[in-house]
């Protein structure tokens, strides 16, 4: 397109309609930097630009995401637990984090002293909703290892049921075994892992697991496993085979996010974009997160919060692009007449206490 046809109008949709799509296109490692509160990844260190490139890749065909193709160099602790410190919510979860870290730093000590050790075993179950920071936290821990020294890498592998079985006799072990190889000295991270334990005749989810556990077993040193998805599911697939019982020992519980909580998500989001709340938007955005968090599951917690966000960011581009004239800071609003019609009202149609929107902005 000639710029110098474009007008001032389709200027502003093409930028509003730029930001939306980087947004869509790096969800997945917005979703850790983002929507739970981690300060932002720095990227003036190699090491650090690589881990944030793959933490946006997509699955692959095998249903994996690449590993780090580097090792980065150990960070500090109290950088990792000031990053954990920092997350929204997760309170319980952070507890367990810090008590898990203490007695790894406890057990190093006593064995560099020459005193007995009983088996520490760092395998852990992650159950909750989606959209609860399973993902993240898992991240998190497999950097926290690798700085303890515990893991040779820190990496991590995300994968599902569809990484891990194939469909013909003898090809699910190949194919767990070539997960587990980019997963040693880092954290396999299993989700929705109760998949595995199908019911059908000729289902190979046992074959999988029964790979993943001989594994843990021969590289104890240098690999750590995390199986994550819903409360009473995990609980089941867990009791389900006295091997899984006798390695995952250490339950965390992801609780839902408050409404409160999704709402700091939501303005931390903005603060982000440089995005200001202008009006009566904060509080039609909280009503707009209550409202549809009804559905409990179906919201999806933080991933909920972004969806409300971006669906936002589409109406203010539709409102900008009517105006003739854009200012910087017209740019930066997001005015209740936006979540207005993000939530699917029509204008006059506003809920109370608030009136009318349009109205009241112009008040203001």
């Amino acid at each position: 397109m000639d710029q110098k046809n474009i007008s001032k109008k389709d200027q502003v949709i093409l930028q509003q309609l730029e930001v939306i799509r980087t947004m869509t296109e790096h969800n997945l490692s917005r979703l850790g930097t983002a929507f739970w509160g981690m300060p932002p990844v720095r990227t003036d260190r190699p090491e650090e630009k690589a881990a944030e490139h793959n933490t946006a890749a997509s699955t692959g065909n095998d249903g994996t995401k690449p590993p780090e193709a580097e090792t980065p160099p150990p960070e500090k602790m109290e950088d990792l637990q000031a990053e954990l410190d920092g997350y929204i919510g997760l309170e319980a979860v952070k507890k367990e984090v810090k008590n898990l870290i203490n007695m790894v730093r406890v057990y190093q000590m006593r064995r560099e002293n020459g005193l007995p050790t009983t088996d520490l075993s760092l395998h852990m179950v992650f159950s909750g909703n989606p959209g609860t920071g399973k993902t993240t936290v898992a991240r998190l821990m497999a950097r926290i290892y690798h700085a303890l020294g515990i893991l040779s890498k820190g990496q991590l592998v995300e994968v599902d049921r569809s990484g891990l079985v194939a469909g013909y006799v003898g090809q699910t072990a190949l194919k767990t075994a070539k997960v587990i190889e980019q997963a040693l000295g880092g954290v396999l991270f299993i989700d929705e892992a109760y998949a595995l334990n199908g019911k059908a005749e000729n289902d190979f989810g046992q074959e999988a697991i029964d790979t993943i556990l001989k594994a843990m077993e021969d590289h104890r040193d240098d690999l750590v496993v995390i199986v994550a998805g819903y409360d009473g599911l995990m609980d089941d697939f867990i009791h389900s085979n006295p091997g899984l019982e006798s390695r995952f020992n250490r339950f965390l519980h992801f609780d839902d996010y408050t409404v409160d909580e999704m709402m700091d998500i939501f303005k931390m989001q903005c603060k982000k974009g440089c995005y200001t709340l202008v009006g009566q938007a904060e509080e039609m955005v909280r009503d707009f997160i209550r409202e549809e968090n009804t559905g409990g599951i179906t919201f999806g917690n933080a991933r909920g919060v972004r969806n409300i966000f971006e669906q936002v960011l589409v109406h203010q581009a539709n409102r900008l692009a009517g105006l003739e004239q854009v200012s910087r800071e017209a740019l930066m609003e997001i005015t209740a007449e936006d979540v207005l019609m993000a939530r699917g009202m029509e204008e006059g149609t506003v809920p109370p206490p608030y009136g009318d929107a349009k109205n009241t902005e112009k008040k203001a």
